[in-house]
């Protein structure tokens, strides 16, 4: 794994640093853009350009390589809540050439490597939560077949 790139000592690429360990730390295999490998069950992709008006997520997340959420990274001292808005507009601009289980992507985290807030697209009302660290691969997958279950009980 390779640090996150530009000069390690700027506040944003010092809260990459440490939400690379805390994405491993949660089962999640952080990988450049360039040396992306899809084959992995649970992989987070640094610096990952969107559609076009959408910029760059600093993380966009992959299940079983089709693409489920996005990771703004932000300097400590940014309240993450303040930047939910650019983390929504991320998860609009995945590339047409990519596959996902359900678009836009229902997963949206906003980090600073201290801070972290989730939004799950999935719930009824989504909202912004604070949480711990992420999630852990398994528990997006639950989250998806409870949002399926759910589905086939409307039918």
């Amino acid at each position: 794994m390779s640090p996150p790139s530009g000069s390690r000592s700027t506040p944003e690429n010092k809260a990459r640093e440490k939400i690379d360990a805390l994405l491993a730390q949660s089962g999640w295999t952080v990988q450049d853009r360039d040396a992306m490998n899809l084959t992995v069950p649970a992989v987070a992709v640094r610096e990952f350009k969107l559609e076009r008006g959408h910029g760059f997520a600093d993380y966009l997340l992959f299940l079983d390589g089709q693409a489920v959420g996005v990771c703004e990274a932000k300097p400590a001292g940014v309240p993450v809540r303040n930047v939910e808005v650019q983390a929504l507009k991320y998860v609009d601009g995945l590339p047409a050439t990519l596959d996902a289980p359900h678009k836009p992507l229902p997963f949206a985290y906003v980090s600073t490597g201290e801070e972290t807030a989730f939004i799950n697209h999935l719930d009824p009302l989504p909202r912004t939560r604070e949480v711990f660290t992420f999630h852990r691969p398994e528990t997006l997958r639950e989250y998806f077949d409870a949002h399926l279950l759910g589905l086939r009980r409307q039918w």
